[in-house]
């Protein structure tokens, strides 16, 4: 009797472990309590694969043998009460693919802030240096989806590397996941509604990436953050492999010091603002691990291109400069969009709280920001954080109706700011789809 394998959710980790699973002979089931995209159940119906939308059917999920959980469920929900009431054994999709990816080399990158630039720039240098790498996790494609590819096309050379961002509720989902390389790139409040509001919950949550290196792998992290540091005082046992801390002094004149024989030009690069030096410096690292000359880092630095919604410059319209930040979904996020800015800043801000202590703006949105635009359904909590500033502040409920506030607010050298601090479940589907629409926006304010 085949094995039985129940998948909760049907995005693009949920498909890409249930074609894994049906073309290791499991027995497989895909249960969304949401609506299912058309192009997902394509995929599922082309290899006969089962599944239902709209409703968890507790005895069809409940007779799993083991049950691959997405990572945006929750542990509170009904159906997770249920399954864990069972004792039924629960996984994440980047557990699942790590088994049958066979030998390889993983580089797993999380933090709270800058996982999908440092995960995107760790793929350009390997790529660049003619590696055959892989990028995937929380961006882009499934562990699971690359790894069902590459069982499909035979393509399971050891010499594969797989570059994968992958956030904390994933990792909470790992039992023995193991990345030769793992990156820790910071630790802010993000997601505490997750974590019963508690940092430190969170915080162990992220040090998950760690658990299961062994001495030969390394460890990348920030020496400065707090977190991780105080996190590290009072857990030595947390790291069994070698650990390299990024200091903020190897970090000085638009360099990357690794060492004392090695410096990369990150100044000459589209990496722009201190955090990106940071992250600069730990791809560099991850890179020169990998075998990759540094010369030919330097080279490949010059030539990345960054994320879109990550600090993405739209347009410059009537002599205002407009920034499409989406991603910046947490405070943190916010501090290094708003420290990167020279010149008068018009800002957006607002979604879905998260629990957000805006406190670490404050000096920040005091000296640079002229006035505020606020986006979303609820903007309680920052107009009464941010009205003792006495900044002018407007309410919208739409990217096109932010855009036009914010412009006229702006004058020639200004910048309009989209760096919302919040998520963006409340007007739009996604970051990505927040970002378009304000991309799509500020377009239209090009005069015919």
């Amino acid at each position: 009797m085949k094995k039985r394998i129940v998948i909760l959710g049907s995005g693009e980790s949920g498909t890409g472990a249930a074609l894994l699973a049906h073309r290791q002979g499991f027995d497989v089931f895909v249960s969304d309590k949401g609506a299912i995209k058309e192009e997902y159940k394509k995929q599922l119906d082309a290899h006969g694969i089962a599944w239902e939308e709209g409703q968890h059917t507790m005895d069809k999920i409940l007779k799993a043998s083991e049950i691959i959980k997405s990572p945006g469920i929750p542990e509170k929900s009904e159906v997770m009460r249920a399954v864990r009431a069972k004792g039924i054994n629960v996984i994440g999709e980047i557990e699942f693919g790590w088994r049958y990816a066979g030998k390889c080399t993983i580089v797993a990158i999380t933090g709270s802030n800058g996982k999908t630039t440092t995960t995107e720039l760790t793929y350009h240098l390997l790529k660049y240096a003619g590696l055959n790498v892989r990028m995937g996790g929380n961006v882009g494609n499934s562990f699971a989806t690359m790894v069902y590819s590459d069982l499909e096309h035979g393509d399971m050379e050891a010499q594969r590397i797989f570059v994968l961002e992958v956030s904390s509720f994933q990792l909470d989902d790992i039992q023995r996941f193991r990345p030769n390389i793992a990156m820790l790139l910071n630790i802010t409040p993000d997601h505490l509604d997750r974590y019963d509001y508690k940092l430190e919950n969170y915080v162990r949550s992220k040090f998950r990436i760690t658990m299961n290196q062994k001495r030969g792998d390394l460890f990348i992290t920030n020496y400065n953050d707090p977190n991780i540091a105080d996190y590290l005082k009072t857990h030595p046992e947390a790291i069994k492999c070698r650990m390299e801390r990024v200091r903020k002094s190897e970090l000085k004149n638009g360099y990357a010091r690794i060492g004392r024989h090695l410096a990369f030009d990150i100044a000459s690069t589209p990496l722009k603002g201190p955090h990106n030096a940071f992250n600069a410096a730990c791809a560099i690292r991850a890179a020169l691990r990998l075998g990759v000359e540094p010369e030919v880092i330097e080279e490949g630095l010059y030539y990345f291109t960054p994320p879109p919604h990550r600090m993405e410059k739209v347009a410059e319209v009537n002599g205002v400069t407009y920034i499409n930040d989406s991603k910046a979904t947490n405070v943190d996020s916010v501090y290094y969009a708003l420290q990167a800015m020279d010149a008068p800043i018009v800002w957006i801000v607002g979604g879905t709280d998260k629990g957000n202590d805006y406190s670490p703006l404050f000096k920040l949105v005091r000296r640079k920001v002229k006035a505020i635009v606020c986006m979303g359904v609820d903007n309680s909590k920052i107009l009464k954080t941010f009205k003792k500033f006495k900044k002018p502040m407007i309410e919208t409920r739409s990217a096109e109706e932010a855009i036009i506030t914010a412009a006229g607010f702006a004058e020639e050298g200004d910048t309009v700011l989209l760096s919302p601090a919040c998520a963006s479940f409340d007007l739009f589907k996604n970051y990505e789809d927040r970002g378009e629409q304000f991309r799509d926006a500020v377009l239209k304010l090009y005069p015919d």
